[in-house]
């Protein structure tokens, strides 16, 4: 790691997976870099943490964007072309099976398209060809469109599919993957996801999380980026139109020609001296989310969860949107780590079971300690329940004796160590597809410039600091 000076060609708001692909993409080509991060672990949204001997991911159900070595022309190949990280570097594994689940109908998919297409012909057999045509118009759009539209999806696809109910099956994952929409998400977002989770794949590395954070960090060191953890940005000074100053933490400032910040928007501009703090800004995001995480004795397959990722809802209609209580039981994501095809002999050291459903910010803020820690049980316990009424064949009284450890965050355990406003995980629901800012020498990448995901949010570092910097 390089010394620490006082000016620097970037500096970087933000050591999470967009903060550091920026950083990588510009140390390569030798910019002196300062990547900056508040909290003492890097990943933002996607991280880790360990409690009491156990090891557990933060945002990371899948790795989207998977597919077999040797295609081209692939979200996930450009990050390692870009980054010149060598593909086996991230350790990963396909998905067994998932599946989307409402009332008496399942939708499962695999990491081929083929199985997909199949299960929704044999469920809605009278769109057949309605739906081969849309996946066709998605492949198309999707290839032609380098800065996709925010149009309405639900109002998009009622032009191509008939069927209500089918239409909502396909807007429930991908919503729950990354719309910042009420009700509803940008058709340029849905086509994104529809390729990067039906057309491609789910994928985990063995060691979760860690292991993508692991090779980011040795690159970052390997081009000379300054790392520093546990400081984050107090304030951005402007003049000029630009950004002229930073202000640190630990008091002290330095300069930069560029700045990329990776925290939002609006936190961005409020770091802007001038703009207060206001995290009710009708521009921030109102969509966050509750998980409960528990420790399983057994595989989790052995309790008949078998599945790798399930969406479930327990309607026709998929209500996605902030909650009036606490936590909404009503839709929600199962993910197990453990039901990944990983090579022979690797298996997880203990059973994982997690379970995310969305949740309302204001009603957990306002929550005084004690209450809090009664809400998180109480929710850990309704959960779990979901989880078992939503997947034939578990039995709660198997799976409540299994468990030997659990944990829960909520919507304010994101703001406490992301910084996002409101637990927005996705953010604003208005992107800002350039990543340009009022101030012409600051930018943003990541979860306000629009791409999500792991894969999405690389991309987002990598594809901001092209356009903005190293294209000169």
């Amino acid at each position: 790691m390089s010394v620490s000076q006082d000016s620097y060609d970037v500096v970087i708001i933000g050591a999470g997976m967009s903060g550091m692909a920026a950083a990588i993409r510009l140390g390569m080509y030798g910019h002196s870099v300062l990547l900056l991060e508040r909290h003492t672990a890097p990943g933002g949204l996607n991280s880790f943490y360990r409690l009491d001997g156990y090891s557990f991911d933060v945002g990371l159900h899948a790795l989207t964007n998977y597919v077999p070595e040797g295609v081209r022309g692939t979200p996930l190949g450009k990050i390692f072309r870009q980054l010149r990280i060598p593909r086996d570097a991230f350790d990963l594994s396909p998905q067994l099976r998932s599946c989307i689940r409402f009332p008496g109908l399942e939708l499962g998919f695999t990491n081929e398209f083929e199985y997909f297409r199949t299960e929704v012909v044999q469920a809605f057999p009278a769109e057949k060809e309605r739906f081969d045509r849309f996946v066709q118009f998605v492949r198309d759009y999707h290839a032609v469109n380098l800065d996709p539209d925010s149009s309405s999806a639900r109002e998009e696809i009622a032009k191509h599919l008939k069927d209500p109910l089918l239409i909502e099956m396909l807007m429930c994952p991908l919503m729950y993957y990354g719309s910042a929409r009420e009700e509803d998400m940008d058709f340029g977002q849905f086509v994104v996801l529809f390729q990067a989770i039906f057309l491609e794949g789910f994928a985990r590395p063995f060691e979760g999380v860690r292991k993508i954070i692991k090779v980011l960090l040795k690159r970052v060191k390997e081009v000379g980026v300054e790392r520093r953890m546990g400081l984050g940005v107090t304030s951005l000074v402007s003049a000029g139109g630009g950004i002229s100053s930073i202000e640190l933490d630990d008091g002290s400032v330095i300069q930069a020609k560029h700045v990329v910040s990776t925290i939002g928007a609006v936190e961005t501009e409020h770091l802007v001296e001038g703009f207060p703090e206001n995290s009710h800004d009708k521009r921030v995001g109102q969509l966050s989310f509750t998980e409960a995480i528990a420790v399983t004795k057994q595989n989790p397959r052995e309790l008949g969860f078998e599945d790798t990722i399930v969406f479930f809802n327990d309607s026709d209609r998929f209500d996605y949107r902030r909650p009036d209580d606490l936590i909404d039981y009503r839709s929600g994501v199962i993910c197990v780590p453990n039901n990944y095809d990983y090579a022979d002999g690797q298996d997880l050291k203990n059973g994982i079971l997690r379970v995310t459903s969305q949740a309302n910010y204001d009603l957990w803020k306002a929550l005084p300690d004690a209450d809090y820690k009664q809400a998180k049980e109480v929710g850990f316990e309704r959960l779990m329940e979901t989880a078992v009424r939503m997947t034939p064949g578990v039995d709660l009284e198997a799976l409540t004796e299994s468990i030997e450890y659990r944990d829960m965050f909520s919507p304010t355990t994101i703001t406490r160590y992301t910084g996002h406003y409101q637990g927005a995980v996705y953010g604003a629901p208005k992107k800002i597809k350039d990543g340009s800012t009022a101030y012409k020498n600051l930018y943003l990448c990541g979860t306000d410039q629009g791409f999500l995901g792991i894969v999405g949010a690389m991309l987002s570092g990598i594809s901001i600091v092209n356009y903005h910097i190293l294209k000169g």
